[in-house]
């Protein structure tokens, strides 16, 4: 049961595809019984919705601002009958969480496992993105809560729980330095360096951390995926400056070596599980929540 009208269906429908066509095709209706319904609507509003162009239809303003109430309230809706099933004793809810790359192996990959095992009511959705996107969807109100990258200059977002990653060197497993409690970047000169690229979220951190030794290099490997970067150090292409998180799996495996940065120069990168301020969470999401909170916090 849905509280929410038919028009609300075929309008959310053709402002996703911009299509009568296609939105007739998903709903399994004619196209020109949608098109009465949003030309109805329009009428009672007083205002068009879209724009009828020759290659499809295209929100209007108002239907910009109709598009985002909608699903706002679809989502609102969500978390209602969720909350109607612990009213009635049921155990059940669904929950999505935004998370980066590195995330999807380790010890919240195995929280998250050891959640949906424990809780077969659960309805899990992950979303592996970039930290900027993850971000965008939780401000969004898009999913339940994120796991974001240096989240404490977002405007909107509360940090429910966070951890401080240090920032240090990775090398090949047999390296000569491999032995070092820490190490500096002039004890590097004479490696090659690859520097995690601008669309990545440790590129501005690394940056600065060269700013200020003092040390840029006269050549380097740039690169724009952290995969590739650890596939490099293990090949012996060169060495980079990353964040533990990017590396802890590989490390422990024995493919990679980590060691701390001497005298740590700059503050630690942040990982924080994050909120919107202003949503209402489920029981469910809560539940969840506390439990990836307590491994955060113990990384």
């Amino acid at each position: 049961m849905s509280p929410f009208s038919r028009f609300a269906a075929y309008f959310m429908e053709v402002a996703r595809h911009g299509s009568l066509r296609k939105a007739a095709e998903r709903l399994h209706v004619s196209a020109s019984a949608i098109n009465r319904q949003i030309l109805q609507a329009e009428e009672d509003l007083g205002i068009p919705s879209f724009e009828r162009l020759p290659g499809g239809m295209r929100m209007t303003t108002a239907g910009e601002l109709l598009y985002t109430d909608l699903l706002r309230w679809q989502r609102d809706f969500n978390v209602t009958k969720q909350r109607f099933d612990e009213i009635k004793g049921l155990r059940r809810g669904k929950v999505s969480i935004g998370l980066v790359q590195a995330l999807t192996e380790g010890q919240l990959c195995d929280e998250i496992s050891a959640i949906a095992q424990e809780n077969s009511w659960l309805d899990l959705q992950l979303n592996v993105e970039s930290s900027a996107v993850v971000t965008q969807q939780v401000r969004d109100s898009e999913i339940d809560f994120g796991l974001i990258l240096d989240p404490e200059s977002v405007v909107g977002l509360e940090v429910f729980a966070f951890a401080e990653i240090e920032m240090g060197i990775v090398l090949p497993p047999q390296h000569r330095f491999k032995d070092n409690v820490a190490l500096s970047l002039s004890d590097l000169n004479e490696e090659k360096h690859i520097l995690p690229g601008k669309s990545l979220v440790v590129h501005e951190r690394v940056r600065s951390i060269y700013a200020h030794a003092r040390q840029m290099p006269e050549t380097a490997i740039s690169c724009n995926d952290i995969r590739l970067i650890k596939a490099l150090i293990a090949g012996g292409a060169g060495v980079s400056v990353l964040c533990w998180l990017d590396v802890m799996e590989d490390v422990r495996a024995g493919r990679l070596h980590f060691i701390p940065l001497k005298n740590r120069p700059l503050r630690p990168l942040i990982l924080g599980l994050c909120i919107n301020s202003t949503r209402q969470l489920s029981r469910a999401a809560h539940h969840v929540m506390k439990r990836l909170s307590v491994v955060i916090e113990a990384l």
